[in-house]
């Protein structure tokens, strides 16, 4: 699997699609330059209707809609609780229905490992950013452990321009901050420095300062930290 990834790029990459069809050549550019096996984007609102984009072989992609495995999957489950990114192995796999699943979808071509991180919006919108492959478990720990924190700006983006693309899926209100706003208060919530996130921005230092202190205003916070952690609860931002 990749051991370095060019964030730029990606997130140019991300940045200039005008399609979901170029979204998905993206996302099957991001796949392979990770060196693993699936990549999934997968949406479901507030009223449970699903939408998304896999890598994943088409008879599971059918399979899964088919049998309304969204209603039974581990992963789905696991992660709704959750805020944080998570590992599979976390998961509970111990039930019957888990474990039955669990089989189907390996024989369907699903790796043994996945990641996924969670992404939620303010009336119920719920999404999930997941990476999927074929490995032993210490090889795919140093694969998070290289790449965790690109994976959860990179969600956090392909997440953004899916919604910007299907504007029927957007929030019915607003969610208070600019899209480049939420793009530096993610970036100083996952520990970047000022510079390091002006950098991956490409804009100046001066500019930031504008974003983060107009997301500061919007949110009442007395700080950038109180901003990060006002937004963080709001669920306008994930890390």
């Amino acid at each position: 699997m990749a051991t370095k990834l060019d964030m730029s790029q990606v997130l140019e990459d991300l940045e200039n699609t005008s399609s979901l069809d170029e979204l998905s050549e993206v996302a099957i550019r991001l796949r392979d330059r990770l060196q693993i096996e699936n990549l999934i984007y997968h949406w479901v609102d507030g009223a449970g209707d699903q939408y998304g984009y896999t890598t994943y072989p088409d008879v599971w992609a059918e399979r899964y809609r088919e049998r309304n495995y969204h209603r039974i999957d581990p992963v789905i489950l696991g992660c709704f609780q959750r805020f944080h990114p998570v590992d599979w192995k976390t998961l509970d796999w111990s039930g019957k229905v888990a474990k039955t699943f669990l089989t189907d979808a390996l024989e369907h071509g699903v790796g043994n490992q996945g990641y996924s991180i969670p992404i939620r919006g303010p009336n119920g919108q719920f999404a999930l950013f997941t990476v999927n492959h074929t490995c032993d478990d210490e090889t795919w720990q140093k694969f998070i452990e290289t790449h965790g924190r690109e994976l959860i700006l990179i969600a956090h983006y392909f997440n953004r321009k899916a919604l910007e693309f299907e504007s029927d899926r957007q929030p019915e209100s607003s969610r208070g901050l600019s899209p480049r706003e939420v793009d530096a208060m993610t970036l100083l919530a996952l520990g970047y420095s000022r510079a390091q996130v002006a950098h991956s921005l490409s804009i100046s230092e001066h500019t930031l300062r504008v974003y983060i202190e107009s997301a500061r205003a919007k949110l009442g916070a007395q700080n950038t930290t109180h901003a990060i952690a006002t937004a963080l609860s709001r669920g306008l931002i994930v890390v």
